[in-house]
């Protein structure tokens, strides 16, 4: 079926708090939001372009859809041409992940109520199902607010944590001295450091001093120096998620010596839509990686639901899961329903009802944010 239009435009809405880490502070959400329209049907996508991940900006991203608009009414009509697109422009992909993100899902959408099924069923992917337990995500708050918000956490049942750590000594210290006061182990603990340090000696002796031996320790030192992070996993005897270290399926090649050393947060937006999430989840069962599912902060639910696919397909290698906020943190979510962990973190897909549902399974509020 014929892809009659496509639109892409920018998404601001306003957060309930303020979320801060050492990258970036935000108020509010940044989002590339577009609609695919064909055959009478409607479907929705959206990316997060963010210039300290992938480099892209919402001006580029808008106008990579502008340049390209064209050739994909022309080139993609279903899910098998869409496939075959991704597999032959991989590289102009690489550039614009977030942006083609957004374009992918909003087609994957599209073709999926054109044929009556969700999404799953037409990539030849089991239904969803079952219960997602996420992570609870703490910014870099001042002291009195950070303990507020982990007492709602625990209060709540979470049982596995992260937190944005700042490099500042004593504020960092703070957060372990909370942690540490409500019982939590440093086993059920990750903390991010949004590349903070220049060398693994630094990094690893701020690490030491602050007393607390995490689960995992996420970009510590700049993107991609795979070879000093290597070293501070040693130094440290701990694991290194990446997340801006790793932007492509054959960056995983680098991590071959000590697979079990690495854990890949992978996150559709940054990875450059579901189909290459996917394939990267297959890739990196097959060399024994280790997988948590994450989130860009003030995503829709819309991202949410294309995690949640991601999620389940690798269910046997997730560590973790982050996302889920809905309203929670944003004071608007575009789609119906607002997909938010509840108790314990806990979505569970069989309350929601959208499993079986044609497309993403959600509904665009009005007014429709692409209007």
């Amino acid at each position: 079926m014929p892809l009659d239009a496509l639109t892409a435009r920018p998404l601001d809405l306003p957060f309930r708090e303020a979320f801060r880490h050492a990258s970036a502070e935000r108020s509010s959400m940044q989002s590339l939001w577009v609609s695919a329209c064909g055959g009478g049907f409607i479907g929705h996508g959206e990316g997060c372009p963010r210039e300290y991940v992938t480099g892209e900006s919402l001006t580029g991203a808008q106008a990579f859809v502008a340049a390209h608009v064209d050739e994909w009414r022309s080139d993609i009509h279903d899910s098998g041409s869409l496939r075959d697109w991704v597999a032959h422009h991989h590289t102009l992909i690489d550039r614009h992940p977030a942006a083609w993100a957004a374009v992918e899902l909003a087609l994957l959408d599209l073709f999926a109520q054109q044929q009556d099924c969700p999404v799953e069923r037409l990539l030849g992917l089991p239904p969803l199902s079952g219960r997602f337990e996420y992570s609870a995500v703490l910014g870099d708050a001042e002291p009195g607010r950070f303990a507020a918000q982990l007492a709602r956490y625990v209060r709540h049942g979470f049982r596995d944590f992260k937190i944005k750590l700042s490099g500042d000594a004593l504020r960092d210290r703070q957060k372990i001295e909370a942690l540490t006061a409500a019982g939590i182990g440093p086993h059920r603990v990750r903390a991010d450091a949004n590349n903070l340090w220049h060398d693994p000696g630094s990094a690893a002796d701020f690490i030491t001093a602050l007393g607390m031996r995490f689960g995992a320790l996420e970009e510590p030192l700049a993107a991609g120096d795979i070879d000093a992070l290597d070293l501070l996993a040693e130094r440290l005897d701990t694991r290194i998620i990446l997340d801006e270290s790793l932007l492509r399926i054959d960056q995983l090649d680098r991590l071959a010596d000590a697979p079990a050393r690495w854990i890949v947060n992978v996150r559709v937006s940054k990875m450059g839509g579901l189909i290459r999430s996917l394939a990267l989840v297959e890739a990196a069962r097959s060399r024994g990686v280790s997988l948590i599912v994450g989130a860009h902060v003030g995503e829709t639910s819309l991202l949410t639901r294309a995690a949640l696919t991601v999620a389940d397909h690798a269910r046997a290698h997730l560590l973790a899961q982050e996302g889920a906020v809905g309203t929670h943190l944003l004071e608007t979510d575009p789609v119906h329903p607002s997909l938010m962990f509840g108790a314990g973190g806990v979505l569970d897909i069989e309350c929601l009802g959208i499993a079986a549902r044609p497309g993403w399974g959600l509904t665009v509020v009005t007014p429709d944010p692409a209007s």
